[in-house]
């Protein structure tokens, strides 16, 4: 196993110059896929990475190398991994993957619960969209029953009819394109590899836009969006959680992008753009690909080990015959 298993490993440190730099520059819709798509992969490169490290040593175990039928030595020689280096690997494997199971169960019981509290209030339903009785002003998508709007009285009586309108089409662009999905996508990958999290809350950011240019669209007016947003975050509370709301991620940034681009003309150049995608593209198949080939290279070193115990047992065997030849040959003269 070269060097090179270390690449997977050290790559999703470019995660903040990409938070930072590239994904401020892409379009919000190009931005949510190119990025959830690289926080993935990312992900299981690091994460096969620490599997391949941790599974470098088993073989240079005696009693997993007897049963192999391989030659620890050999293996050790080929592969250069020592088996402190395998222990540590192991252990941060096994935390991370603790920690993403964890992630999972908190998921579906934050799910399980929300749907059932939904279920309760499910005859104020109009639609999709299911008004609370409350002062305090609560406005969010939640996945599960075919999708629904959760908005509260207090939201609605603190906006104008079109921001109403406005703030109900951005938790239907959630809906839509399924923005839950990353956003699950996104904590997976974030808690498998922490050096990622800049770059999951980037994302996180891009798909708040996104759904900012689609209420857009839909209503017709950018400064109605503008305000619905900025109006929703000064009354309502951050949502915590799994749900996405309106009043998500760094409303001022959002807010400006709204209103200094007010006719929507205004597109990215195609070039930089390109090149910025190509870029992130580049790390990303750089990760997968180097895991790919330290794959390769352990499953060659494992069979190089076991062939040179099969050569040693044949040459054993070989001279354990040669030997006993002519002592039979001695036997028989002397019987003759």
């Amino acid at each position: 196993m070269t060097p090179d298993i270390m690449v997977p490993l050290v790559l999703p440190l470019a995660a903040w110059p990409v938070a930072r730099f590239v994904a401020p520059r892409l379009p919000p819709q190009a931005a949510s896929w190119l990025l959830t798509g690289s926080c993935l992969v990312l992900a299981a490169g690091s994460t096969a990475a620490l599997a391949l490290l941790a599974l470098a040593g088993l073989p240079q175990v005696p009693f997993v190398a007897a049963v192999g039928h391989l030659s620890p030595q050999t293996f050790r020689e080929q592969e250069g991994v020592g088996i402190p280096v395998s222990i540590a690997a192991g252990i941060a494997l096994i935390a991370l993957t603790g920690l993403l199971a964890r992630t999972v169960i908190r998921y579906l019981r934050w799910t399980r619960r929300l749907t059932r509290e939904l279920d309760a209030h499910d005859g104020h339903r109009d639609g999709e969209v299911l008004v609370l009785a409350g002062a305090e002003p609560l406005a969010f998508a939640a996945p599960g029953r075919g999708g629904r709007i959760v908005v509260s009285s207090g939201m609605l009586a603190a906006l104008h009819p079109d921001e109403r309108r406005a703030l109900l089409a951005h938790e239907r662009a959630h809906l839509a394109s399924r923005h839950h999905l990353f956003l699950v996508a996104l904590t997976g990958a974030s808690t498998l590899n922490p050096l990622l999290r800049p770059l999951a809350t980037a994302t996180g950011f891009a798909l708040e836009r996104w759904a900012d240019e689609t209420a857009a669209h839909h209503v017709g007016d950018r400064t109605v969006v503008a305000h619905a947003v900025a109006k929703a975050a000064l009354a309502g509370q951050p949502q915590h959680g799994f749900a996405l709301a309106a009043t998500s991620g760094p409303v001022p940034r959002r807010v400006s992008a709204l209103l200094n681009n007010p006719a929507g003309h205004q597109t990215p150049a195609r070039v930089p753009t390109a090149l910025l995608s190509a870029l992130v593209l580049g790390i990303t198949v750089l990760s997968a690909q180097t895991a790919l080939d330290s794959a390769a290279d352990l499953h060659d070193g494992i069979e190089q080990a076991q062939g040179t115990t099969a050569n040693r047992v044949a040459a054993a065997t070989d001279a354990d015959r040669a030997g006993h030849r002519p002592r039979l040959r001695q036997d028989q003269v002397r019987l003759k």
